[in-house]
């Protein structure tokens, strides 16, 4: 009988291996690229506006614009990651092309003698994070992944991990996710991969030992990620008086996320019974999010300006798909069976992320050029998994406020101009959303560029450099094998504007 790709709702998983603290931080995170002129000073733009991607910061900053312009940015991308793992320093780099921004603007001046002289509508469309990424680590361990499969199998009966006469391994493995749940299901990839062996051959046991011997084991561990989390911002601003400006916006997320994680394993003892092990895993997230935001702008006089802006929660509602390959010298034969084409599908949840408050300061010298100051605030243990009620997300969720803590973050920007040419440059630096940064470390990182305006049109050019030191776990349970990352990423801007 030919077999054919199975696909399942997974409902009784108490456990949920790609619903987590590390889901909220990444769809709580914005780094947000924007034109190349954003990039270039930094993002600080609160107190300016009068670029599209400062619709991100300060929504009021459309009314800033004279005129009706569009924009479009692309950006690459280059990821540089030294992963230390076992005492050894891997290096992997990773580079991609992407169409980051494209927006525009309309302006309608005031003919009459009204306050209100001017209103904007903006269309705006940016990349909030761009996951395109890959890192390499390979070192030795004394917790190889056998502890995985004995943290999930302790406690669960042996009987359902055994195929029932007649029945595919792969069915039996979907069938026992639906049912029993994620840690049954680790649990019968453990046993048919003949990595663990029960205690007593008797359906009723629910001990179980390792058949891998070691002092230490040599693992080699790969993980790359795609995908992207843009927004769509539509946008209404208004100048009053001279001095005064005033937006919203509605923002519209879209989230396609993609993990693939392979691990091989050896160097056991010469009379270790598991001699190899290769385990990989495949998570796929697609979803939808909303949010709203507010701001203001004021002119305090001609050089100094200031802005103030709220980002409210965004409500994200995602969808998971895991799917998994395991072999060893020990499997059944029919182990390949349960591969990547065999996919679990999980019911649908939520994230809400903690809301963001900005305040902005600029001084403008006329023509001449200009400095920016953003600073934010955002509270990440207030982020939640939803719904409340399911007892795995309330655990999470105690864990999240316990974990993660309050993210303070700047932006410094300055352009300066001669002519036709603008020189810019800008400085960043955000606070780690942990508590203890051993596990995600501060962010730095700073930028340049350059523009040429020429009539109506003006082209940008910008390069920005971000490091980061992030501990990043294998698995999302069961063993916390990790590898410390020394993230450096390098994005070099091209953008066009064209006034009208």
């Amino acid at each position: 009988m030919k077999r054919i790709s199975t696909f399942i709702v997974v409902l009784a998983c108490t456990f949920a291996s790609a619903q987590t603290i590390d889901d909220v931080v990444r769809y709580s995170t914005e780094n947000l690229q924007g034109t190349a002129r954003f990039q270039a000073m930094g993002g600080a733009f609160g107190a300016l506006g009068g670029d599209l991607s400062a619709l991100n910061v300060n929504p009021a900053g459309s009314a800033v614009f004279n005129f009706s312009e569009i924009s479009i940015t692309g950006s690459n991308y280059h990821r540089n990651n030294d992963a230390l793992y076992g005492g050894t320093v891997t290096n992997t780099t990773d580079n991609s092309l992407d169409f980051n921004q494209v927006g525009g603007v309309l302006v309608f001046t005031s003919s009459s003698d009204s306050p209100w002289k001017k209103l904007a509508l903006a269309f705006n469309y940016d990349l909030a994070q761009n996951f395109d990424n890959t890192y390499f680590a390979s070192g030795s361990t004394a917790v190889g992944v056998d502890n995985y499969f004995l943290n999930f199998a302790q406690g669960e009966p042996l009987g359902p991990l055994r195929t029932r006469e007649g029945e595919f391994v792969e069915d039996a493995y979907l069938d026992i996710g639906a049912n029993l749940g994620y840690s049954a299901q680790q649990a019968f990839l453990g046993f048919q991969a003949g990595i663990i062996e029960p205690v007593d051959d008797v359906d009723q046991n629910t001990d179980y030992f390792s058949n891998a011997q070691y002092g230490t084991v040599n693992q080699r561990y790969q993980q790359s990620t795609s995908g992207f989390n843009s927004k769509f911002t539509a946008n209404f601003a208004t100048q009053y008086k001279d001095n005064l400006y005033l937006g919203a916006s509605l923002n519209f997320h879209n989230v396609l996320y993609e993990r693939v994680s392979l691990l091989d394993e050896q160097g056991y003892d010469a009379d270790s019974p598991i001699q190899t092990i290769a385990f990989d895993n495949l998570l796929r997230t697609e979803g939808n999010g909303f949010s709203f935001s507010l701001g203001a702008i004021a002119k305090l006089n001609q050089t100094v300006r200031v802005g103030a802006s709220y980002q409210s929660p965004t409500w994200y509602r995602l969808a998971d798909d895991t799917s998994q390959r395991i072999n060893s010298n020990l499997a059944v034969p029919d182990i390949d069976f349960i591969n990547f084409n065999i996919v679990n599908l999980y019911e649908e949840y939520r994230i809400k992320t903690p809301e963001k408050y900005t305040g902005s300061l600029a001084l403008v010298f006329g023509q001449d050029g200009l400095i920016s100051l953003d600073y934010s605030y955002q509270d990440m243990s207030k982020a939640e998994l939803r719904p409340t009620s399911d007892p795995s997300f309330a655990d999470e969720n105690e864990f999240i406020g316990n974990t993660l803590g309050a993210v303070n973050a700047f932006r410094l920007g300055g352009e300066y101009r001669i002519e036709q040419v603008s020189l810019r440059a800008g400085y960043r630096y955000e606070q780690s959303p942990y508590e203890d940064t051993d596990f995600v470390g501060d962010l730095t990182g700073f930028s340049a560029g350059i523009g040429y305006t020429f009539g109506a049109n003006r082209l940008d050019l910008a390069y920005s450099r971000t490091e980061q030191d992030t501990n990043s776990f294998f698995f999302d349970g069961g063993v916390d094998n990790a590898a410390l990352i020394n993230r450096i990423n390098t994005n070099i801007a091209l953008g066009y504007t064209f006034k009208f």
